[in-house]
């Protein structure tokens, strides 16, 4: 598929890119959930100041990452050592 060029809206600004066309779903939803964000921080704390929203929406984000992260490193490791047991096991029975 070929590129896109679409405009995003976020914070009341729109932004022109070119994207995939596999991809474009997944920016437009992107654009959307930090408008949800944005109206949920203004909502939740009296805050109109965009870059001071933006602020705050980019460390949630961050920090939502981190975790996933880590979350992922456990769950792999948890795996890797289930299967190196398993190995053992294996391994020992012939």
């Amino acid at each position: 598929m070929g590129e896109l060029s679409i405009k995003i809206k976020i914070a009341d600004r729109e932004y022109p890119m070119k994207v995939n066309a596999e991809e474009e779903e997944r920016i437009r939803r992107t654009a959307k959930l930090i408008n949800e964000k944005l109206k949920a921080y203004r909502d939740q704390f009296g805050i109109d100041d965009k870059q001071d929203l933006l602020a705050m929406v980019a460390f949630d984000s961050l920090v939502e990452k981190l975790q996933s992260d880590e979350s992922k490193t456990t769950n792999f490791e948890m795996v890797f050592n289930k299967v190196r047991q398993l190995n053992e096991i294996l391994s020992q029975s012939t």
